[in-house]
């Protein structure tokens, strides 16, 4: 655990990356596993992670970043998005797969199947976007501290124009919308904010415990 707490510790937001720093295939690899193994409601993965490693299109979209130009610098671009509909099909689509990871019978599984469609059909577009945008905030929170084990630097944003980046990336045509973005890669050397001490309230105004 002591490791763990410093790993975290040394964590922070990169202002600026190494442009000439790269991450090997294996720390990729391991980010696109950690991702698929984040914990969903229901189990549904309404998410789908975009790996970008491409310098003409990470450029293009620092004018759809508020010009940050970590996007520019980064070794990798790893870009969060949500399904923009959960249709019958989708969760149909997860029950095929429960039964044949699981080998679960459909008269067990087809109830739950249902009541989840039933449930789903219940919603609007923005309550079913948001439901699956929480997730995608739980998919976030485990890069960042897998990123915080691995000595991979990143830099979470929010602030971005997600129409612009669905455009160049071309999510519509895929049935998604992008919601969050984590340029990954590796520190420079003279950005400054490395040195700067994490701010954080004092643990006992963070933490509640009750005995």
């Amino acid at each position: 655990m002591t490791d763990t707490i410093k790993n975290l510790e040394w964590r922070y937001a990169v202002k600026k990356f190494d442009a000439e720093r790269t991450l090997s295939e294996k720390k990729i690899e391991g980010l696109k596993q950690a991702f698929n193994l984040t914990a969903t409601s229901y189990g549904l993965q309404p998410i789908t992670l975009l790996v970008l490693q491409n310098k003409a299109l990470q450029n293009e979209l620092v004018a759809y970043s508020y010009q940050q130009l970590q996007v520019a610098q980064a070794s990798h671009v790893l870009v969060i998005c949500i399904q923009k509909i959960i249709s019958e099909d989708y969760i149909t689509n997860y029950f095929k797969q429960v039964k044949k990871i699981r080998g679960t019978s459909d008269t067990i599984l087809n109830p739950f199947k249902d009541a989840m469609v039933d449930d789903f059909s219940k919603k609007d577009i923005l309550e079913i976007r948001q439901w699956a945008k929480n997730q995608a905030y739980l998919a976030l929170g485990n890069l960042l501290t897998i990123c915080a084990m691995e000595k991979i630097d990143s830099c979470p944003m929010e602030g971005f124009d997600s129409e612009g980046y669905d455009a160049v990336l071309q999510l519509e045509s895929k049935g998604l919308t992008s919601v969050l973005v984590l340029p990954v890669g590796y520190r420079a050397n003279d950005d400054m904010f490395s040195e700067f001490k994490k701010v954080r309230k004092d643990i006992e105004d963070s933490v509640i415990e009750i005995s």
